[in-house]
C-alpha cells in the first residue's frame, strides 16, 4: 500500500510545475491541465506577462497567460511542447463527492523545496467568512508560500482542488469542479484589469487590496494604484470579493468604485470604462 501511494505521489509530482515571473523574488506553483501545454495556476501566482514554468525534469519553458479569473483566484498559462507524447497532464477528480476525513495530499514547491509532498485529512467544505459564498476545500495540510497554486489530491492522485491560501492554520483549495469549469469557460464578463486580496481595515470594514494593476487596463487608465482599497461599487460598500463581480457583472460599462489610497484618511471615486477580457484578472 505505501509504494502504491508512492507512485501515486510520483506522477501527481510529475503534473506539477514551478511558475516563476521575470524579476519575482518568489514564485509558485501550478498543475499540468492538459498533455498540450495547458497549466492552471492562482491568479496571484501568475498576475504578469513574463512568466516561466518548471517542469519536474528541470526544464524551464515561457509561458503565456491565457486567462484569468480575479472571483475564483485561477488562471490558465500556455507553454509550447515539442514531445510526441505531450506533458503528464493530472487527472481531475469530482470535488463534490469529498468527504470531511477523507486523505488529501497537496504537491508544490514551498520556501525553494521542488515538488514537496504534504497529507492530511479534509477538515470542512463549504464558504469562509469573508470570502463570499464560493465553497472552498479545507485541509489540515501544512502549506508553506509557494505552494500556491498547486494540486490538493485524493488518495487516487486525481485533483480535487487548486491550493490557494492558509486559514486558521488550513490550507484552503478552490474545489476541483471549479477549476474544471474555469477550465472550460476561460475569461468571460467585463475585466477592471486587477489582481485583489481581500483584507480587513482598521475600523473592521471590508476592502479589497490591489495587488497589481495590468498595463493598459481600464484600472490604469482610471488611474488605479498598486496599494489602493477597494471598499464599494455604486455607493454600496463590499463586503466580500463576490461583491466586486457581481458589480462587475450588472454594469453596463461603467463601473463606479470607492477606494481608499495612501493614508487612507478620505474615501474617493473613480467612474471607470470597463472592457472584456482577453487574459485579465478581476
Amino acid at each position: 500500500m505505501a509504494r502504491a501511494f508512492g507512485e501515486i505521489a510520483e506522477r501527481l509530482r510529475r503534473s506539477t510545475v514551478e511558475v516563476r515571473l521575470r524579476g519575482a523574488n518568489a514564485g509558485g506553483s501550478g498543475v499540468i491541465a492538459t498533455p498540450d501545454g495547458q497549466i492552471v495556476t492562482n491568479a496571484h501566482v501568475a498576475r504578469g506577462a513574463d512568466a516561466t514554468v518548471r517542469l519536474w525534469d528541470g526544464r524551464e519553458l515561457p509561458a503565456t497567460l491565457l486567462a484569468c479569473d480575479g472571483r475564483r483566484d485561477l488562471a490558465t498559462l500556455q507553454v509550447e511542447t515539442v514531445e510526441a507524447g505531450g506533458l503528464p497532464a493530472a487527472a481531475f477528480g469530482d470535488s463534490n463527492a469529498l468527504r470531511v476525513g477523507e486523505l488529501v495530499m497537496a504537491i508544490g514547491n514551498p520556501l525553494g523545496f521542488i515538488g514537496a509532498l504534504t497529507t492530511g485529512v479534509v477538515h470542512a467544505l463549504g464558504s469562509l467568512a469573508g470570502f463570499g459564498r464560493q465553497s472552498w476545500v479545507l485541509a489540515d495540510v501544512r502549506l508553506a508560500p509557494g505552494n500556491s497554486g498547486g494540486p490538493l489530491a485524493d488518495a487516487y492522485g486525481r485533483v480535487i482542488g487548486i491550493n490557494t491560501m492558509i486559514v486558521h492554520g488550513l490550507g484552503a483549495a478552490v474545489p476541483g469542479n471549479a477549476v474544471t469549469a474555469f477550465l472550460r469557460r476561460g475569461a468571460s464578463g467585463f475585466s477592471l484589469g486587477v489582481t485583489v486580496q481581500p483584507v480587513r481595515l482598521e475600523d473592521r470594514r471590508f476592502g479589497l487590496l490591489v495587488l497589481k494593476v495590468e498595463p493598459r487596463s481600464p484600472a490604469a487608465q482610471a488611474p488605479l494604484w498598486t496599494g489602493d482599497v477597494l471598499i464599494g461599487a455604486g455607493g454600496r460598500p463590499f463586503r466580500s470579493v463576490d461583491d466586486l463581480h457581481e458589480a462587475l457583472d450588472a454594469a453596463s460599462g461603467v463601473i463606479h468604485l470607492q477606494f481608499l489610497r495612501g493614508d487612507r484618511a478620505a474615501t474617493r471615486e473613480v467612474a471607470i470604462r470597463l472592457a472584456h477580457p482577453v487574459a485579465e484578472a478581476a
